[in-house]
């Protein structure tokens, strides 16, 4: 195959006017189906992946991502948490303990996540402590029974920094001659937190030795540590390495991460992602078949073109380039345009939504947008292989025509 000659005569044939006005009118929807499509699929992705960003940083920065279970109390904790921060991919790693418990107001009752930290510890890794108001995570102190609540929670039970809550846990229950009792205490609200996420209606933050007194545990003993990764979604992939770890020092431990309580949120997310690529990808699949259809015009306008190149000693692979190079030109414009005009919209795509005055997600609030050049290479990849794809059908015609038929008429 002579590419040099192939390229040369399908930029020729690319550039010329069009005889055939319909052909023309085809190839330039066909161009336009791969600029709708490319841009369509970039806008829509960036979108899926800052919402999904976004979720992954207002609850999974607000729960503990991988924690550590160990059978006995780990005797130098301090130790085993410097040899986590060596691991590639954590970040750090603290002591936590979290138990299931019913917060009470003098109006309300609700279900809560309870969680014992240090404050001491968490202050670069939690990021609910940088969302705080009305007051703040260093008043959890020791033998003080203070509590940090979810915004929506402290809403529902109609509280504020300084009012008092009553803390039922399902841990340490007492069996009394009338049955079970709920280990209980009185605990006043010493702040807010909110992430803007459902995790503001759920969770609740208390000392990490005020936990242990709830649960009725030893006071002291530290048999849970939690780590805070780079990216929460390497959580599973970290698992073996930190149990490994503890193997190595003869600690017996188990694992547990985020997917257990928020996994069904974040495949819902991604398979929503997945069928939206899917449904914009079929825009360019309809693109590509307009190519097909303006090729094929374009072989049976340039079929004696073809017989003479034929005649001249052009082997089938040539002239079947021609036609293949002449129709992914087309995609290749299409292309580039689509990548321009959807990375141009995406990056300023809240601008252009309040200058039209259109607000999704309500008043004050803006679209999160994350561009990820790995998913933009993919889409380049695949619109460049459906429209090769496409351009093969038409190239084989061309390359069928018998010259003695074409040219008996001529």
């Amino acid at each position: 195959m002579n590419f040099a000659l192939s390229a040369h005569i399908g930029f020729r044939y690319w550039r010329a006017r069009k005889a055939n006005t319909f052909a023309s009118f085809i190839t330039f929807f066909a161009v336009s189906g791969i600029l709708l499509g490319v841009a369509a699929l970039i806008i829509v992705s960036s979108v899926m992946n800052g919402l999904e960003g976004q979720l992954k940083q207002r609850i999974l920065g607000a729960v503990p991502q991988l924690t550590v279970h160990a059978s006995q109390p780990l005797t130098d904790w301090e130790k085993q948490v410097q040899g986590l921060k060596n691991l590639p991919g954590v970040l750090g790693a603290t002591p936590s303990i979290s138990t299931q418990a019913m917060v009470q107001s003098q109006t309300n009752i609700s279900a809560v996540q309870v969680y014992g930290i240090y404050p001491a510890y968490e202050q670069e890794l939690l990021r609910t402590m940088k969302r705080s108001f009305n007051g703040s995570f260093d008043k959890l102190e020791p033998r003080q029974y203070r509590v940090i609540l979810g915004a929506e929670l402290a809403r529902r039970l109609d509280v504020v920094a300084g009012d008092t809550v009553r803390l039922l846990s399902g841990e340490g229950v007492v069996y009394s001659p009338l049955g079970p009792v709920p280990s209980q205490r009185k605990f006043i609200v010493a702040g807010v937190f909110e992430m803007g996420s459902q995790v503001d209606a759920n969770l609740a933050y208390v000392h990490y030795e005020d936990a242990q007194r709830l649960m009725r545990q030893k006071s002291g003993e530290i048999k849970h540590l939690r780590l805070y990764l780079v990216d929460p979604f390497n959580a599973v992939s970290l698992t073996s390495k930190v149990v490994e770890q503890f193997e190595n020092q003869g600690i017996e431990v188990t694992t547990s991460d985020w997917r257990e309580s928020y996994g069904h949120l974040f495949s819902a997310v991604k398979m929503e992602k997945n069928m939206m690529s899917l449904m914009l990808s079929l825009i360019i699949a309809v693109a590509a078949f307009n190519i097909v259809s303006a090729l094929v015009m374009m072989v049976v306008d340039k079929t004696t073109d073809v017989a003479v190149l034929k005649t001249q000693g052009l082997s089938t692979l040539t002239v079947m380039g021609i036609f293949m190079i002449q129709g992914s030109l087309n995609a290749i414009l299409g292309l580039i345009s689509g990548l321009l005009v959807g990375i141009g919209l995406s990056l300023n795509l809240n601008s252009i939504l309040n200058t039209l005055g259109i607000s999704v997600l309500g008043a004050g609030q803006s679209l999160p947008v994350q561009i990820e050049w790995t998913q933009l290479g993919w889409i380049v990849v695949g619109t460049l292989i459906i429209t090769f794809l496409a351009t093969v059908y038409p190239a084989l015609r061309a390359a069928g025509v018998q010259p003695a038929s074409a040219l008996r008429y001529e």
